[in-house]
This record gives C-alpha cells, sequence and structure tokens, in this order.
C-alpha cells in the first residue's frame, strides 16, 4: 500500500501546526469533537434541500471511547462520513477545510452554523498521539475507507469494513515522558471535565461509558462497579433559551456551576443581540470583591464561545478594565477567530460587541442605584474603587462614562451620596462642591479645616480612598460647578465681618508672621491669619495641585520621590495661644520659636503626617511644662 505525503510546503508546515498553533494539548479533544458535530450539521444541511433525506436529530450523537490496555481513544460520530476523496483532499492537505467549503456552499440556507473553519484542528491529535486512524463511510456510499497517519511523513489510504454511515477517529496515544503525561487523555474524569470545558454546549449528545459504584443486590454494605452510556454535555446553553422560561435561581445556578465565583450575583444581564453582530451573552455582577481582585495576578475577561465551543476563558478584549469585576461568557457566530480558533483577531465584530457590553453594563448599574439603592451600595463598596480608578486612567478619557456612577460620604447626610444628588442641593450662594480627605470619617470630621465649610451649612464630601482625590482632580468640576479642598488656600467663603482681621492688625501681625515663615523655612510657603478656624488654633491648608493627602499617597509608592505640598500654616487670631505668640514675639525670641515649632508639629500631626524630629518634639513639650 503506497504512503502518500501531505500536500503542504514541508514537513515542517506539518510540525508547526502539531507543535506551535495550540496553546494547550487538551485542546485535540475540542476539535475533533467540532468535526465531529459539523458532520452532523452536514446532514442536517442537505436534509432541508432534499426531500428523500429526513434528519430526526434522536440518531445522531458523538461518542468517546477509551481502551486502556490497547492505549487507544476513539471519537466516532453518526454525521455525513467521507468518501475517499474527501479523506484524501481534507486531510491530506493541511488548513483546507471542507467544514468551510460547505459553510460556502450552503451559506444562504438557514440552520445550524458549521463550526470549523480552518482545516487544521484535526492534526491537533498529533499533540498526543503517535498514530491516528480515520475510519469513514459517506451518506450514499457503499464504501468505507480507512486513513492513516504517524505524523509528518505520510499517510495511507485503503478500503475497509464499516456497518453505518459516519466516521471513527482512533488516536493511539503517546507514551509519558518526563514532561507530559499523556495518560491523562485516557482518564474517564479528565476526558469528561475537558468536554465540560470546551464542549459541553455543542448541539448533539457526546457520548461516554462511565463507571460508577453501585449497591449489590441483595447487600446494603457491598457494592459493584457498573458501566453505563451517559450522556456528558449539556446540548442547549441557557443563554439560547427564552428569558420568559428562566427563573432568578437558572442564573444563580449557572453562575456557580460555571464557578464564576462563590458568592451570590447581584445582579444579571442577558442579552440576545441580533443587529450589525449577532450573538448572546449572560453578565454578572458580582456581590463581592475576589480575594485576589486589586493584585497583578487578578485577570479580567469573560468566556468566549463560538457556536457553543469554548474559544477563550478570559477574554479581556470584551470588557474595559474600570468594568473589570462583571463576570460571564458570550457566544457569536460572528467572530474572526485566528487558525488555533484559541484568539481573536480584532476587527468591527468585537469592538461592537465590546461597546455594545460596556452600555449594558453602564445601564444596569445605573439601574440599580436608581431602583435598589441598598444593592447598589453594597456593589460600590465593593468595587467602587475600581470605578475611580476608571476615572482616573487613561488621562480621564472615561470619566464621563463613570462620573454618575460615583459615591462619597456626606457630612450632611451621614451616608454615601451620588455627586448629583450633592449639587442638586446646593445652596444658591455655595461656589464649590467641598471635600476633605483623610484614613477615615471619623478622623475627617475632627480636621480643623471643615470648620468654617459646616459653619456655613454647606455639605462635604469625605474622601478616604488615596484614589478619590486624584479622580476627582481629573473629573474637575461636575455640573459646571468645580471642586474645592477644605483645606485648599481659597475657600471661595467669605469670613463674617466680625471675624475678619483689621487693616491694622493684619499691619501688626505681619512681622510676627514673617518671623514664624522665616524659622519654619523649608517646611511651609508661608504663615498667615486663618479665615476658616473658629475653635482650633491651627491648621495647615494648602496652596497649588498638590493636596496633603496626595503628598502621602505618593510618598507611600514604591520608588516616590520626595514630593512635597506647598504648606501654609494658618493660625487663628482670636484663639488664645495667638496672645502668646505675640507675646514672646515681644519679649522672647527663643520661646517664639519654640511655640512656632510645637504649632507646626500639632498641625501635622491632625493631618496624619509625622514630625520631623520627634525627640526634638517631645523636648519642646517638656520645656513648656517647666
Amino acid at each position: 500500500m503506497e504512503k502518500k505525503e501531505f500536500k503542504a510546503e514541508s514537513k515542517r508546515m506539518l510540525e508547526m501546526m502539531i507543535n506551535s498553533i495550540y496553546t494547550h494539548k487538551e485542546i485535540f479533544l475540542r476539535e475533533l469533537i467540532s468535526n465531529a458535530s459539523d458532520a452532523i450539521d452536514k446532514i442536517y444541511y442537505k436534509a432541508l434541500s432534499d426531500e428523500q433525506l429526513v434528519f430526526n436529530k434522536e440518531d445522531y450523537y458523538i461518542k468517546v471511547s477509551v481502551d486502556k490496555a490497547n492505549r487507544t481513544l476513539t471519537i466516532s460520530d453518526t454525521g455525513i462520513g467521507m468518501t475517499k476523496e474527501d479523506l484524501d483532499n481534507n486531510l491530506g492537505i493541511i488548513a483546507k477545510s471542507g467544514s468551510l467549503a460547505f459553510k460556502k456552499e450552503n451559506e444562504a440556507k438557514d440552520g445550524h452554523n458549521i463550526i470549523g473553519q480552518f482545516g487544521v484542528g484535526f492534526y491537533a491529535a498529533f499533540m498526543v498521539a503517535d498514530t491516528v486512524t480515520v475510519t469513514s463511510k459517506a451518506l450514499g456510499s457503499d464504501e468505507a475507507f480507512k486513513w492513516e497517519s504517524q505524523g509528518a511523513d505520510g499517510y495511507t489510504i485503503e478500503p475497509t469494513e464499516k456497518a453505518s454511515i459516519g466516521t471513527e477517529i482512533v488516536l493511539t496515544i503517546k507514551e509519558n515522558t518526563e514532561d507530559d503525561q499523556y495518560d491523562e487523555y485516557l482518564e474517564e474524569y479528565r476526558l469528561k471535565s475537558i468536554i465540560k470545558k470546551y464542549s459541553d454546549f455543542i448541539r448533539f449528545p457526546i457520548k461516554m461509558d462511565v463507571k460508577s459504584q453501585q449497591p449489590k443486590e441483595g447487600s446494603e454494605d457491598e457494592f459493584v462497579e457498573v458501566t453505563e452510556e451517559q450522556t456528558v454535555n449539556s446540548m442547549v446553553p441557557i443563554w439560547r433559551k427564552n428569558k420568559s422560561e428562566l427563573t432568578p435561581e437558572d442564573y444563580n445556578n449557572f453562575y456557580m456551576e460555571k464557578r464564576y465565583g462563590f458568592d451570590k450575583p447581584l445582579k444579571h444581564i442577558h442579552i440576545s443581540a441580533d443587529g450589525a453582530v449577532v450573538y448572546n451573552a449572560i453578565l454578572f455582577i458580582p456581590e463581592n470583591t475576589p480575594y485576589d481582585y486589586y493584585t497583578k495576578e487578578y485577570e479580567k475577561g469573560l468566556e468566549l464561545y463560538s457556536n457553543g465551543v469554548l474559544i477563550m476563558d478570559k477574554c479581556s478584549d470584551l470588557l474595559p478594565d474600570y468594568f473589570s469585576f462583571v463576570k460571564g461568557m458570550v457566544d457569536s457566530e460572528d467572530l474572526s477567530l485566528n487558525i488555533s480558533r484559541e484568539m481573536l483577531q480584532h476587527d468591527r465584530q468585537l469592538t461592537l460587541i465590546a461597546k455594545n457590553i460596556k452600555n449594558k453594563v453602564k445601564g444596569q448599574l445605573q439601574s440599580l442605584l436608581k431602583d435598589e439603592r441598598e444593592k447598589y451600595e453594597q456593589f460600590y463598596k465593593s468595587f467602587g474603587r475600581q470605578l475611580k480608578f476608571g476615572v482616573y486612567s487613561d488621562y480621564g478619557v472615561n470619566k464621563e462614562t463613570l462620573q454618575d456612577l460615583l459615591m462619597f460620604y456626606s457630612s450632611k447626610e451621614k451616608k454615601l451620596v451620588t455627586l448629583d444628588e450633592y449639587v442638586s442641593r446646593m445652596p444658591e450662594d455655595q461656589k464649590y462642591i467641598y471635600y476633605a480627605s483623610g484614613e477615615s470619617i471619623e478622623r475627617i470630621e475632627k480636621l480643623p479645616q471643615t470648620e468654617m465649610v459646616l459653619d456655613k451649612g454647606f455639605e462635604i464630601l469625605y474622601f478616604t480612598d488615596d484614589i478619590d482625590e486624584f479622580a476627582i482632580n481629573i473629573i474637575m468640576n461636575y455640573k459646571e460647578k468645580e471642586f474645592k479642598s477644605v483645606s485648599s488656600g481659597d475657600l471661595g467663603i467669605e469670613a463674617d465681618e466680625k471675624d475678619k482681621p483689621t487693616e491694622a492688625e493684619e499691619n501688626e501681625n505681619k512681622d510676627l508672621f514673617e518671623s514664624m515663615k522665616s524659622i519654619l523655612s523649608g517646611k511651609v510657603t508661608n504663615v498667615k491669619a486663618s479665615k476658616r478656624l473658629k475653635t482650633h488654633p491651627v491648621c495647615l491648608s494648602t496652596e497649588g495641585e498638590l493636596s496633603i493627602e496626595m503628598e502621602k499617597i505618593l510618598k507611600a509608592m514604591p520608588n516616590a520621590q520626595d514630593v512635597k505640598a506647598d504648606k501654609v500654616l494658618e493660625i487663628n487670631i482670636n484663639h488664645e495661644v495667638f496672645q502668646s505668640l505675640k507675646n514672646a514675639q515681644a519679649n522672647d525670641k527663643e520661646k517664639l520659636g519654640l511655640y512656632t515649632n510645637l504649632l507646626y508639629n500639632q498641625a501635622l500631626l491632625i493631618e496624619g503626617l509625622p514630625v520631623g524630629d520627634p525627640v526634638e518634639f517631645t523636648n519642646d513639650i517638656c520645656k513648656i511644662m517647666v
């Protein structure tokens, strides 16, 4: 019997197909099952135009069988089968797809879609097999033929016997090596897991002989091993069912079965799109943050299916980073896949799906915020930080998309509020959206800088996340209202006449503040009378874009540079401490230095900043006690 060489450019071509195209060896089973499904689909297509051919779906299936003793794995189907010419053309010419040709010939007909596109999936079998034997009998033919190959050396085709229409592929599995354990492809549990992972939603039954332990007849303690033929795939995916047929429990069960999380989803989104691009999707908004969500190890993305066959576990291109918490899957017939069907080619279809998913997720979050506030706040506590990162990243290109989803704790409402809610209740004379930053709500409530704003009856948003100020600086303004930190130099609030220093007082205190500024040279940019303090003696404010909280965050980063906010020491001239400063200025310059350093260090501690020299600070405290 003559051995034929593959009709490809070279032996190297096949070696590349076998060893380079696929990331994981287990993919071979997905490819062979997809080919078997295609073979059954081809009979269905023919039945649409051939009145003599009746397609009864119950008669069609795929069977996966194992023979450990002979190290063989068999995949058989009841599909259309192949003639000798089909075997020679489809299996003898690498990268020629019979499914693709069939699809083009029948693309005007309604019916099931053909999965195969490239004609290289079959050769994935050589990743795990030394020998591949294909026995096939074509629909309408009395003859059967056997195709056999051991790889790049070529193949043979000879007549054989086969009772029924269809194809049987027998893989002689390789022996184990130091690097690869090929025995796993002869284990029932492993084969079932691969089928469930990649081919669970193939539309025809995938059958296996499954072993189980059952009680021995007449005995309660003894068990016998029983082998039964079982269908191991689900066939009809949940996303292809009508939404009216499904209950919330169905979606929750799907979420758990797919191991999207150990929690229950807060909301699901079921999409059936039939427009410029056709696809189905089920998306979930989780309840809790995954343990690794804010780490480099977390991998975002949706499961991607093509006609029910899993193509990618995590397709990151379908989700923007700021919605990376979304779990779920997308199934489409319109995707342009690369040759291995493991990766997408970036095309218009993918972009359209991703854009639609982004809009659907945002719409769902807005509905949650409006109609189910408690659920939205639960979501926000888990993933609000990610939305703020989304505002800050990419130079604020996504701020319009995300700003209405943000929430901050309110000094007035004592709960989370949106920017829209804040602006809607601003008094007419309030110029700015005021905020205060700190490590916690409790710390912020004690900040001296909040006194004047609160005294005016204005609401303050409390920023406790390290990303908050950075995100707000990117937004800059909301509904034509600028954001203003309570620590900024100019609050845009006029002090009461009784609290304003007179021109004489300002001239009188000018020398004092200049002396204090000189004492604190390099630490503050200015010392001045405060218009914001009511009961506290001292505080720090800032000039410029960098706030004190931002300074702390930047300094805490790896390889941080010595960044500093431009700090201003503000003194409450109506506080009794101020008289002590004036007395020291007039009578004891050394004591003025002592008081100035003490007040500066107190202001640092109020802000949660470390004092420069703790020993000197404690010694200064002791000096005023004696």
